[in-house]
């Protein structure tokens, strides 16, 4: 049995995707899309590939960035490797051939958070044993990638779906379809400023920090004209008052970003939008919904219990991964990173809430 890993150039895409979307820990961030959406953001996609005996095993596709001002930079793999986390040995050539890529791009270390549940094949034992290290929470949903989601089996029939949803939930979609909302996918580009425009308020009125218009048009770009995700809009007497951004490979599908208006949330618009894209992820074959981040504190004075509420409601499997892990390749300046990142999304925060005071 021979190991060989290779970096893929652009010839390899429809490899390198058909792999990724055939595995069962297949992710959309891995795929070479969003890596060309990173691209058009200051990161650098590398994509590796491992074979065995010539067939291809294991998959990563790595974003790097440079730290400015050190000659150094950090790469990260988001939900990565796309490989049998039980297969070690294949896994050990895997971090092998990242040790060697990492020396010559001068990355002080290699951040993934694989999409590995908790006590999966003891995973998180394994990844330590092999020289990574617990990361430090970042930002967000206790994670660069939401550390706890909801994700829900979809293989049942729509009428086996429905019925266990909680009954809240299946009276509030009753209730939107009563009013008059309609969900309907957007093939029209324009349709998306309504979309960020729509988001730009949910994010004034919650209080978080949003992209530009120009990575939403990036999206739209490169994976929805790709197939890979759809816009959805839910209209009221003739206005959009919320919206979807839902991606979509092989058989899973994901919940991306939502948006609603401030006007007519009584006629409970994002319960329809939810079971609107998971028809439409059934209708694409996939058998997983995931409706991504919630908080773990699931303490009812947490501000965001209600959105753990909201996607409990759906009947899904409340779902913690192992988290993030460093693979860290030069201790030195992985430590002055450790010390200095916080720092940079304290400023953020700063910034925001200034921003915030100025409106």
């Amino acid at each position: 049995m021979a190991y060989q890993s290779r970096i893929l150039n652009e010839q390899d895409k429809a490899i390198f995707n058909q792999f990724v979307a055939g595995h069962p820990k297949g992710h959309l961030l891995q795929t070479w899309e969003w890596g060309e959406v990173k691209a058009r953001t200051g990161w650098e996609p590398i994509r590796l590939m491992l074979y065995k005996d010539d067939e291809p095993v294991a998959a990563l596709s790595m974003l790097k960035r440079k730290i400015p001002g050190t000659g150094k930079s950090i790469l990260y793999a988001p939900r990565g490797p796309v490989a049998r986390i039980d297969d070690y040995p294949a896994m050990d050539r895997l971090w092998q051939a990242v040790r060697q890529i990492g020396k010559k791009q001068g990355a002080i270390m290699l951040k993934i958070d694989p999409d590995v549940p908790v006590g999966e094949e003891d995973f998180a034992s394994y990844l330590e044993r092999s020289g990574f290290r617990p990361a430090k929470t970042a930002e967000g949903f206790e994670g660069t990638q939401p550390r706890f989601v909801f994700r829900l089996d979809i293989s049942l029939s729509e009428k086996e779906l429905f019925a266990a949803f909680h009954s809240k939930t299946r009276y509030n979609i009753r209730l939107a379809t009563r009013r008059g909302v309609t969900v309907r996918i957007t093939n029209n580009k324009e349709e998306l400023k309504t979309f960020y425009e729509v988001l730009k308020v949910t994010a004034e009125r919650d209080g978080f920090l949003i992209r530009n218009y120009d990575y939403f048009a990036t999206l739209w770009e490169l994976l929805v004209e790709r197939g890979l995700a759809s816009v959805f809009l839910a209209e009221y007497e003739g206005k959009v008052i919320a919206g979807t951004l839902a991606l979509v490979l092989g058989d899973k599908a994901w919940y991306l970003y939502g948006a609603s208006a401030n006007e007519h949330r009584n006629v409970m618009p994002n319960y329809l939008l939810q079971w609107e894209m998971i028809k439409w992820a059934k209708a694409h074959g996939c058998t997983m919904y995931d409706f991504r981040g919630v908080s773990g504190d699931l303490s009812e004075d947490n501000p965001l219990y209600g959105l753990y509420r909201f996607k409990k409601g759906f009947n899904g499997e409340f779902t913690e991964f192992v988290g993030e892990y460093d693979l860290i390749l030069s201790p030195f300046y992985y430590h002055l990173w450790n010390v200095a990142e916080p720092l940079y999304y304290k400023n953020l925060r700063t910034i925001a809430k200034i921003r915030g005071r100025l409106r």
